[in-house]
């Protein structure tokens, strides 16, 4: 059974199945049945997938693909997170995923999008383009700003992940004592801090 995406609703007519959804700028995504996010990386390097979906209109093409497969979330990425992938510019990532989401906004009117980039400007752009997740591999770490960018958006789910270092050195720095204890306490010390920020719902990866 496909999870079904409706349109919000007043707060008065809501019921306790309501508190089972995700609020993606105004469309309540259910999560009472598993819900589908298709990866689309628009990037020349990723591990799975680089080099195929660069152009804009093969990525549609892509997208088109996953949703009819049965993908509820289409998360676009223009910064591979492999180990030790090359570093590009903020312009440069920009420049590969604003096109993308354009695209399918015109074309797929009715998908949710996620933006995966670590970068707050990256990520408003995407927002101002009509993403409605952000999808933060970095959790944070890598841009002070994200925060605060995030804790204005009260209506777009943020995707904390917890990486030690960046992608360029992330696997020479996961080294850890206790894993599991890391990780909670990672994520503690940053609800809090999204807590007192007022930031919107947020989802743990």
């Amino acid at each position: 059974m496909k999870t079904e995406i409706t349109e919000s609703v007043p707060d008065a007519e809501m019921s306790s199945t309501d508190f089972y959804t995700l609020n993606c700028r105004g469309t309540l995504l259910s999560l009472q049945e598993p819900v589908l996010m298709g990866i689309l990386n628009v990037t020349p390097d990723s591990f799975s997938d680089g080099g195929q979906f660069q152009e804009p209109e093969a990525a549609l093409l892509q997208a088109g693909n996953m949703l009819e497969a049965g993908a509820h979330i289409i998360d676009v990425g223009g910064y591979s997170s492999r180990p030790g992938a090359d570093d590009i510019s903020e312009a440069e990532e920009t420049d590969r995923v604003i096109p993308v989401i354009l695209g399918i906004r015109k074309r797929f009117p009715k998908a949710i999008i996620s933006v995966d980039t670590f970068r707050s400007n990256v990520a408003a752009a995407a927002l101002e383009s009509g993403a409605h997740i952000v999808n933060d591999i970095s959790g944070g770490d890598l841009d002070a700003e994200m925060f605060p960018m995030m804790a204005g958006q009260q209506d777009v789910p943020y995707i904390m992940m917890h990486m030690k270092g960046t992608p360029q050195n992330m696997q020479h720095q996961a080294q850890y004592e206790n894993v599991a204890e890391s990780v909670w306490q990672s994520f503690v010390a940053k609800l809090n801090q999204a807590r007192e920020l007022e930031m919107g719902e947020i989802i743990l990866d």
